[in-house]
């Protein structure tokens, strides 16, 4: 009889933080020769936006450019003195088209000739946008909280209040732009990357891996400890944001080593990156396991925050929670796992099913 045995299974390697601090205001830290990471503040409970720029001897590629604002524009003119060394910004690479990464492409653009570099998808989007300004909300966004469950002071109370618009914190984007997708493969900073697209939190978000280190730019898609928001909205009642994030998270594994450092769009850089994508399925997972245990009787979705969430979220959150919590019903739908319909005032009753 054999007395081989298998070799124990190594420990496996956590996530772990190259640097302890980020930059402060004006200041840059030097991830790798030639990468500059820098921050920008947002005006929200998540108080900044990472962006990093790239060394092109004459110039600069960056990455993001965070809010338009008087104070951001005063930002970057200060990194652009300081840390940038007066050299101009050539192109700016936009991951993805949430405002906080998108605002001041079209400023660098006009402002400083830069060329702009994103996928469609997010080109698309942001032009979009910039045109969908309004005073108060549309009845379709009406009828979207109406069906989530908001009741009906709440409702009242959204309908009285200026909407937040694409435009109050992006700068117009002139016409044209640079094409990135899928397994496209660009030069930035002296090393070849090759692009990987994720969907879930925003449609076709880039993301870049260097061919010559071990340099991947994360953006949204790929955060440490803190989960990218997933949300469903009038514009798409019926998407699958949690589906299509747990089929981009299980693909990116397919390219993600721990010896990968990962420059995100929040919070630190960090290694790891095998563990982290299988941390962002099982939590979602997780979550929707909660969700369907919590429909033994028929819940609205502005009344599934405690499962998702594990406590209640009340105020200016609360907008956020519930476009997660449709998002997460949607996917149990998806699933078979749960039915819906409409009551006698318009709003969805899920239950779980069986």
């Amino acid at each position: 009889m054999s007395t081989a045995t298998t070799a124990p299974r190594p420990a496996e390697p956590g996530i772990r933080f190259p640097h302890e601090a980020p930059p402060g205001p004006g200041e840059a830290i030097e991830v790798a020769p030639g990468v500059l990471w820098m921050r920008l503040p947002l005006p929200m409970a998540l108080d900044h936006v990472n962006v990093f720029a790239l060394d092109e001897g004459d110039g600069w590629t960056i990455i993001d450019t965070g809010f338009s604002s008087k104070r951001a524009k005063a930002e970057w003119q200060a990194l652009l003195a300081g840390p940038l060394g007066g050299r101009p910004v050539r192109r700016v690479v936009v991951t993805h088209h949430h405002p906080d990464h998108v605002g001041l492409a079209g400023w660098f653009q006009t402002e400083h000739g830069a060329e702009l570099v994103t996928t469609r998808t997010a080109w698309l989007f942001a032009r979009m946008l910039l045109l969908d300004a309004h005073s108060q909300p549309v009845p379709e966004t009406i009828a979207f909280w109406r069906g989530a469950g908001l009741e009906e002071d709440e409702i009242a109370r959204r309908i009285a209040e200026r909407p937040f618009n694409f435009c109050d914190v992006v700068d117009p984007m002139p016409l044209g732009f640079t094409r990135v997708g899928e397994g496209h493969q660009v030069t930035m900073g002296g090393r070849r990357w090759v692009v990987h697209c994720g969907n879930g939190h925003a449609p076709e978000h880039a993301t870049f891996w260097s061919l010559d280190d071990d340099l991947v730019i994360g953006g949204d898609q790929l955060l440490p400890g803190i989960s990218a928001n997933l949300g469903v909205y009038a514009t798409e009642p019926g998407a699958d944001p949690v589906g299509d994030w747990i089929e981009s998270c299980n693909r990116l594994s397919g390219f993600a080593e721990d010896r990968h450092l990962v420059l995100p769009g929040h919070k630190l850089p960090f290694t790891g990156l095998p563990l982290r994508l299988r941390q962002m399925v099982e939590n979602h997972q997780g979550a929707l396991n909660r969700l369907q245990g919590w429909l033994t009787e028929p819940k609205t979705a502005a009344q599934c925050f405690l499962p998702l969430f594990k406590r209640e979220i009340t105020g200016p959150a609360a907008g956020m929670a519930l476009v997660e919590a449709v998002a997460h019903l949607n996917r149990l739908l998806v699933e078979g796992r749960v039915r819906r319909w409409r009551d006698e005032r318009g709003a969805w009753l899920w239950q779980a099913e069986g």
